[in-house]
């Protein structure tokens, strides 16, 4: 009696080039811990990261503590009034400097090991039997300084020793998407003030939610509500496919709001061409920007492994509205959907990634032909090209 062999289950052949299908990253770059420890180095830690909103920190002595990339930063604004930003490492024997993720210190910042104490722009000025040691340099013992612009109204650190040009990384970014960085800043983003924040503990890789964030091919499969106020995006193309272009808003939506329900009024400093549109920007590495008629949403991830990644996501409003009280919790509502969604949908592709089946990758269909510059943007930091990737 002869038997057939039952087949072999081998991995899935790499997809062939076409004009309609373009190859994804191999799966193993959402798995691999090599490959995530090389992002941390020359994406995250290389590039400007957007780390804390400024009025976070009101006061002087206030700090934040930051993962960027493999090291810890403590951001605190100083007797002047101005946002500093340090290595979490204490000069002496490497304790780290303030353990708690926020805070307020009423002068100085204190090692929990051995009391060696910084003022709040990072110099030594004291530590037990100090006086006694007069040869040691206290400015050669200050924290380490960690390079700080601010811009949308956070703080962006950066921990290259020569940090990249902020206008040409960051600012370009606007200005790659929307045209010009003024459609931006009509916004007027840092003036605006906190509404709501939530943050997302997702278990999937940083570049799956960057490349969902990217396309909207899945749109009318998973968010519901938004296509309903955002009709065009059933269409399966993001806004982020079109330089300067913003989704139209559907004829009987009032506001961007779960319902289509009214929201505020319109931003002061936008034009009439801004009205009732839609617009979204990613800032590389780790930001998006979306933008409405009456607020502004910004997400930063921060990539924990190379299947976890926190998601803090800021809505902001005029200050009067959020002064007096008004209920946000419609325009909230929206976007925490497709944020649940979409990171619902990362979630759900993360596992996979180690799959036989996804060990060629994947295709991109001519929606999401955009994502293949982001992932030539990845792949190129990786072999060590520092000039940014226009899009």
């Amino acid at each position: 009696m002869t038997t057939t062999p039952a087949p072999s289950v081998a991995a899935a052949p790499a997809a062939a080039a076409t004009p309609s299908l373009l190859a994804t990253l191999a799966g193993h770059h959402y798995t691999d811990p090599e490959i995530f420890r090389q992002e941390q180095e020359k994406i995250f830690e290389r590039l400007w990261f957007c780390a804390v909103r400024s009025a976070d920190l009101e006061r002087p002595g206030a700090f934040r503590t930051v993962r960027v990339g493999r090291e810890s930063v403590l951001i605190t604004r100083n007797r002047a009034g101005a946002l500093r930003a340090f290595l979490n490492v204490c000069r002496h024997r490497g304790a780290q400097l303030c353990t708690e993720e926020s805070g307020e210190v009423r002068r100085n910042l204190q090692c929990p090991y051995h009391a060696w104490t910084y003022d709040l722009d990072g110099r030594l000025v004291a530590a037990p039997n100090l006086q006694k040691m007069p040869d040691v340099d206290r400015g050669e013992r200050a924290l380490v300084a960690v390079p700080l612009r601010e811009w949308l109204g956070y703080a962006w650190v950066c921990l290259a020793e020569e940090p990249p040009s902020f206008e040409e990384t960051v600012i370009g970014a606007a200005v790659e998407r929307l045209g010009d960085a003024a459609s931006l800043d009509r916004y007027r983003t840092e003036g605006l003030a906190l509404g709501e924040r939530r943050t997302y503990d997702v278990a999937a890789n940083w570049k799956l939610i960057i490349e969902n964030f990217m396309e909207c091919y899945h749109c009318a499969t998973i968010h519901p509500e938004l296509t309903e106020v955002l009709p065009e995006f059933a269409d399966g193309f993001a806004a982020q496919y079109y330089v300067g272009h913003g989704a139209a808003f559907a004829e009987e939506a009032t506001g961007f709001t779960v319902d289509g329900t009214e929201g505020f009024g319109r931003l002061p400093g936008i034009e009439d061409t801004q009205d009732r549109r839609y617009y979204a920007l990613t800032v590389r590495p780790q930001v998006f920007v979306n933008l409405v008629p009456d607020h502004v949403i910004v997400h930063r991830m921060f990539p924990m492994a190379p299947d976890r990644t926190v998601v803090e996501c800021d809505w902001l409003y005029l200050p009067e509205v959020v002064a007096s009280g008004a209920d946000v919790s419609k325009s909230v509502e929206l976007f925490h959907r497709v944020n649940a969604q979409d990171f619902d949908a990362c979630e759900r592709t993360q596992p996979a990634m180690h799959s036989r089946a996804y060990r060629a990758g994947g295709v991109l269909v001519p929606s999401e032909h955009h994502i293949g510059v982001f992932h030539q943007w990845v792949t190129g930091r990786l072999a060590g090209e520092e000039a940014p990737c226009q899009e």
